[in-house]
Parts: C-alpha cells; structure tokens; sequence
C-alpha cells in the first residue's frame, strides 16, 4: 500500500504560535465545498487543521491558502483506507490538542442514483464504507484524544436520512446510519459533544451529481451554511440532531433539530 503524500508546511503561524495546547480539528473532504467552507472559518478563528481529500492538487492548493493564516497538514487519500484514517489521526496528536472531527467526506454512489430494486451491492458496499464505516473508525482511532479534551464530532448527514426519497435509498440509508450511530455514541460517551447534522441543500458537485443534467444555481452555496455550524461549536452545543435552517432561529439555547434548549449530553430529536 502506498503512503499518503502528506504536507506539513505551517506558514506564517510557525513562529509566532508553538503552544502544544492550541486547538487542532481534522475535516475531511476538505478539498471542496463544505468542508472547504468550514476549514476556511476554523481557520480565521486560530484553529490548527488537519485536512483530507482524494485529490493531490486541490488540497495543495487548500493548504497554500490557508497557511497564510495558521497551522495546516494535508493529506491526500480515501477516508475508506485505514493507513490514510490512521495518518489523519496521527497528524493531528503531532500538531497539538484534537478538540473536533469533522467527518464531511461522503460518497453519493452511482449517478444517476438507482432505484434500490436495482441497486448494485458493490456499489452500495462502497458508500457504506465512506459514509458509515470510514467515520466510526475515525471516532475510534481519535476518541482517546477527543475524550482527554472534552471534544466535538461532527458527523455531517442529510434530510436523505429521515426522508423517503425516491432514489435515494443507498445515499440516505448511509446517512440514517451514520445518525444512529452518532445518537448511540452520543449515549456512550456524554462526556463529548456529538453533533449530526443536516446542513440542507448545497450548490456542491455531490448535490449536482445527484441532480445530473439539471440547473441547481438556485441552491445556496456551502458557505451559507458554515454560521449556523460555528454557532453550534461556539456555544457547546449538546449532542444531538440539528437541521443548520433552524440553529439560527433557536438561539443560543436551542436544542436539537430546532428543540427546546437541552442539557449538556441529552439527546434530542431524531
């Protein structure tokens, strides 16, 4: 197996910033649309970042860019390899406290989507191994680090996972696992703050290729949605379910999914 090309250039921050307490979050996909938009907001708030995409030259040019503000590695490959989870979390112990995982990264499956009565397996295998199994096991490989910090999971979902869309049946069951799973650990481990989210509708190529042939300039882009997820980290939000539409109206005591104000560890809504 091939090692991931790996980039640990930290620009401007190197010598100004050397505590080993500063804050560290790993987002993947963080090439391109959500997950670029969320980097680019941690990193105008001082966090340190451990980056993952599968392609070399869109990262490097992440990287570039965002070490101009703080602390980056990048590292290229698939979150469904386990040498290229285990570097991730690795990176991030080296530059400093790991106090969120942001798992983004996700795989649509075939475009168009098929119907589940003519889903191929091998396909669906392959979505449950970048959508489910891939953010578990980065969990676990990273739960000694986040549990010592008292830190947040992000497990990044979609209205796929408690609707019944027609088409959709491989992406949303990934997805409505990948929440029962997050609701679960919430359970086990009340000490973090687990967070599922459903950022709505994106102008993003995964949404595109999900809507082949068809114009979605009206959806908003990425970035629309990043306040709404700060505002969750910012304030320690408790874990549960949130729609990102309805963090805004909440306040800074709503709850999940839009929910009365929770305390810490309760789990609220689906």
């Amino acid at each position: 197996m091939t090692s991931s090309p790996v980039s640990r250039s930290f620009g401007v921050m190197a010598e100004t910033t050397t505590s080993h307490r500063e804050r560290v979050a790993i987002v993947t996909g963080a090439s391109k649309g959500l997950g670029l938009a969320l980097a680019r907001a941690l990193a105008t708030r001082g966090w340190r970042l451990v980056l993952d995409a599968r392609g070399v030259d869109a990262l490097t040019r992440v990287g570039t860019e965002l070490r101009r503000q703080t602390r980056v590695v990048t590292v290229t490959g698939d979150v469904a390899d386990e040498e290229h989870r285990v570097r991730l979390v690795d990176e991030a112990a080296r530059l400093g406290r790991l106090e969120l995982l942001v798992n983004n990264a996700s795989a649509l499956g075939p475009s168009p989507q098929p119907a589940l009565a003519d889903y191929p397996l091998c396909e669906l295998r392959s979505v449950y191994e970048v959508n489910v199994l891939a953010p578990l096991r980065l969990v676990q490989l990273a739960l000694p680090q986040l549990v010592a910090s008292r830190g947040q999971v992000v497990n990044v979902s979609s209205d796929a996972a408690v609707e019944p869309y027609a088409g959709w049946g491989g992406y949303g069951s990934s997805k409505a696992g990948l929440e029962q799973l997050s609701n679960v650990l919430a359970a086990e481990h009340p000490e973090l703050g687990v967070l599922w989210v459903d950022p709505g509708d994106m102008r993003t190529d995964l949404h595109q290729a999900a809507f082949p042939g068809e114009d979605i300039s009206d959806r908003p882009p990425p970035e629309a949605s990043v306040p709404g997820l700060l505002a969750l980290l910012e304030r320690g939000a408790p874990s549960g379910r949130y729609r990102i539409e309805a963090v805004g109206d909440a306040g800074p005591g709503g709850g999940p999914d839009g929910a009365d104000a929770a305390t810490p560890g309760e789990l609220v809504g689906r």
